[in-house]
């Protein structure tokens, strides 16, 4: 009975009902966009990191984990010295920076201890770094900025030649020779870390427990230690911006249903009053309010999660390297049950007044 009730009212007010169930997708749609994104970026920080083919990276003092833009530089001597270290096979420093106003890496490299260590480019378009003003782009910065191998593009307030378009995956989206990186940043002699390769992975641990000893407070890691540690959990900002999103979801679910369940309850009144005439409970009249609250939140989760697919289709075609946006299915549950509770929430002061109504008084309703 309450379920074809509910069912008639949806369908009586379709304009309503579609209003509702989109305001309700709005959030739904934002938190798993955000978290989408928090997934995506991580991912792809971790895909570049183990691109780059290096068993331990030794990292300056004062750097965090996750981040290679802290600390103070190395000197770049490390590069020379840890190459020498027992069942190190090549190594190869690194410069990073960040290009302004986007979450993209440029990354200052030796090209050929690079490769060495981490095995050739694979070029889409072009060819390698073999003038100072050259630079190499991943396929999807280079989609991202519409250019192709022989254009030029501005990259830290500086015109530079796209000398070649590789592969995504390994490291960065665009890579410099380091001396150039060097002097542009004021960093010359220096480096914001030192990949090593080993001769064995099976001596990763060896190495590391040495080098530890030998190069006390200076951040080692073997690159499977950084793997398992690249999380959304793991990075402060990102998880917290998570639970402001979540925070976010509940009370525009909760605003919108409210309003859109008082309006539904002033608009049936007479129905209420009816039904109310006819002997039904105020259990009952609360039913209903639930219940047609819970089939919003619903179809607003479903609407949210084919919305979802679409913001990520406009990611990957306006900015597939800043904002990568990856699809986690273990969050639809979580963002339905935000939305659902969210609707319920709202709708129970409408609820209240609808089953505080006075039949008579319904009746008469104008």
């Amino acid at each position: 009975m309450i379920l074809k009730l509910v069912w008639e009212n949806v369908r009586f007010r379709p304009v309503r009902t579609l209003l509702s169930v989109l305001l309700i997708a709005l959030p739904v749609t934002l938190i798993l966009t955000l978290v989408g994104l928090s997934h995506g970026f991580v991912e792809g920080s971790e895909k570049r990191a183990e691109g780059i083919g290096a068993d331990i990276v030794f990292r300056p003092k004062g750097s965090a984990v996750l981040s290679s833009f802290n600390g103070d530089p190395l000197p770049e001597k490390f590069v020379d010295q840890l190459a020498k270290e027992p069942h190190v096979a090549a190594t190869t420093g690194v410069v990073y920076q960040l290009v302004s106003g986007a979450f993209d890496t440029i990354a200052g490299i030796d090209q050929a201890s690079f490769v060495r260590l981490s095995g050739p480019f694979v070029f889409l378009q072009g060819h390698g770094l073999e003038k100072p003003n050259d630079i190499l782009l991943d396929q999807y910065y280079a989609e991202q900025r519409h250019v192709r191998a022989g254009g030029t593009i501005s990259v830290l307030n500086k015109d530079w030649d796209v000398a070649g378009i590789v592969e995504g995956g390994k490291l960065a989206h665009l890579f410099v020779q380091i001396r150039v990186l060097q002097d542009l940043i004021g960093s010359a002699g220096k480096v914001g870390g030192v990949y090593l390769k080993l001769d064995d992975p099976r001596n990763t641990d060896m190495v590391k427990k040495q080098l530890d000893a030998k190069y006390e407070g200076y951040p080692i890691y073997s690159m499977k230690e950084l793997e398992a540690l690249y999380s959304v959990d793991n990075i402060p900002l990102l998880k917290y911006f998570t639970y402001a999103v979540l925070g976010i979801g509940v009370l525009i679910g909760f605003l919108v249903v409210s309003m859109s369940m008082y309006m539904a309850v002033l608009q049936r009144t007479r129905e209420i009053g009816i039904l109310k005439s006819l002997g039904a409970s105020k259990g009952f009249v609360m039913g209903i309010i639930l219940a047609e609250a819970f089939a919003l939140g619903l179809g607003g989760t479903i609407a949210g999660v084919a919305l979802s697919f679409g913001t990520r289709w406009l990611m990957n075609e306006l900015m597939p390297a800043s904002l990568p946006q990856a699809i986690v299915p273990g969050w639809w549950p979580i963002a339905g049950l935000i939305a659902v509770g969210g609707a319920l929430l709202g709708s129970l002061y409408p609820g209240m007044i609808a089953v505080r109504q006075d039949p008579i008084e319904a009746l008469a309703y104008e």
